[in-house]
């Protein structure tokens, strides 16, 4: 006899299974290849697979939500087209979600097809494995035991200095005792003789005699230290860093060869008033933010010699600490810690300096006057001209002295563009004047002949 009872247990057995799996089977009609391109190309700027950022982890989002919310895929499909038509249908769960990530709006994708979703969808079930990096790994591991082989060379070189100092001091102190020991000697043979009147009066008594016998020798020490209070003098004038080379230690490591070179980020979009304000001046942690309340980790290629993925994910972290910024809960906490940046290109006080006067009205005269002087190192961005190829340097450093000389020198060699819109206008009646004045030059108008050099042009 057949028992129905039993066979009725497997069906309900073989459908709850069914339903259980049927998400993750409905996420696997997708390519998780072709999830994966369009993830990085859409979602990435808020989401991540593995961690919350401005929205919540997607890693397993299918199961996630079929078990939690009971939620089947059309509801992601409706989610990911879009959000706002949803939530305005009174849709529970998707106005849950828009009040426990601060009411953040997300990106509407009604240019997503059916299919496109649902490779994502596979590729948030399933990722593809990341292809292993050899040549990678073999450079890091080989740059790494070249460090740790260094290092430990140095600490082999330091040990045997300091080895070698110690004998040698032993050795002067065992040559000095004998030294003492055998004038010890002479004076108590002394003693017991004659001599000893004679000596005494040829004896030293005092500082003036002492100079007048070894007076070469006090020229000479002298004269050396004039020359060491001479440099000391120099060096703490040097110090206020107005000279080539000055590349001060910051207290958050910033590459402009990652960010200006490798990322092409455009100087003006951190220093927004080089170019229509007197000064350049240094960013706001605020600016830092527009990018990095985003970008909490380092995935770039480049990855400066000495360096790796962990050092520059803590410098992040440490812009997180200055501005108060909670990354898990994406929001700020009102705790900021002040930042002491270094100024490195630092005018004093009394020196006044224009930078949109040299960007605006003087960017195509610079740019062709350095590149003149200059043929197998030409720019294309004024900036470079007085700062360097500031988008390769991993540390920013000074290019020039930013003397007055320096000054003064671009100042009579750089020709005045007269096709500039400001200057063809201000020296519109001028202009046939100031030819005929330096027919040296061939008519050329430098910097200097229009005031370039007036002493109140620069100094207050």
């Amino acid at each position: 006899m057949i028992s129905w009872r039993k066979h009725y247990k497997k069906a309900l057995v073989a459908l709850g299974l069914f339903l259980a799996t049927s998400v993750s089977l409905y996420a696997q009609d997708g390519d998780p290849a072709k999830g994966e391109q369009l993830f990085k190309s859409n979602c990435t700027a808020c989401h991540q697979l593995d961690k919350q950022v401005v929205g919540p982890a997607l890693g397993g989002v299918v199961e996630r939500l079929k078990k939690d919310q009971g939620l089947d895929t059309d509801w992601l499909h409706k989610w990911i087209k879009d959000n706002k038509a949803l939530r305005a249908s009174g849709d529970k769960y998707a106005n849950e979600v828009f009040a426990k990530f601060n009411k953040t709006e997300m990106q509407l994708f009604p240019n997503l097809s059916d299919q496109d979703i649902n490779d994502i969808l596979a590729y948030t079930s399933n990722p593809p494995a990341p292809a292993p990096a050899a040549s990678d790994a073999a450079t890091g591991d080989a740059a790494g035991a070249g460090v740790s082989s260094a290092a430990a060379l140095a600490a082999q070189q330091q040990q045997s200095t300091v080895t070698k100092v110690l004998m040698v001091s032993l050795l002067a102190i065992g040559g000095l005792l004998i030294w003492l020991l055998l004038k010890l000697r002479e004076l108590v043979k002394l003693q017991q003789s004659e001599e000893l009147t004679s000596l005494n009066e040829t004896r030293i008594r005092s500082f003036g005699e002492l100079y007048r016998k070894y007076h070469y020798i006090g020229k000479g020490l002298i004269a050396l230290l004039g020359v060491l209070a001479l440099y000391g003098v120099w060096n703490a004038l040097m110090g206020i860093g107005v000279y080539k080379g000055y590349k001060p230690e910051q207290p958050i490591y910033f590459s402009h060869k990652i960010h200006a070179g490798e990322n092409k980020i455009d100087c003006q979009l951190c220093h927004s008033g080089a170019k229509y304000g007197k000064v350049s001046e240094i960013p706001s942690m605020n600016v830092c933010m527009n990018c990095h309340r985003s970008i909490s980790e380092y995935k770039g290629k480049y990855m400066e010699p000495g360096k790796d993925k962990a050092f520059y994910d803590g410098e992040i972290q440490k812009i997180y600490a200055a501005t108060g910024w909670d990354a898990a809960k994406q929001q700020y906490t009102g705790k900021t810690q002040p930042v002491e940046w270094t100024r490195i290109h630092n005018m004093p006080d009394f020196v006044y300096f224009n930078h949109s006067q040299h960007v605006v009205a003087g960017e195509q005269a610079i740019i062709s006057s350095f590149n003149k002087k200059n043929p197998d190192n030409q720019i294309d961005v004024v900036c470079k001209a007085c700062h360097g190829k500031i988008d390769t340097m991993n540390v920013v450093q000074m290019a020039n002295d930013f003397t007055m000389g320096w000054c003064i020198e671009c100042h009579r060699t750089t020709e005045v563009d007269m096709n500039n819109g400001y200057n063809k206008e201000y020296f519109k009646n001028l202009h046939d004047k100031l030819k005929k004045q330096y027919p040296k030059n061939g008519g050329k108008i430098t910097v200097d002949a229009i005031g370039g050099l007036e002493c109140g042009k620069c100094h207050y």
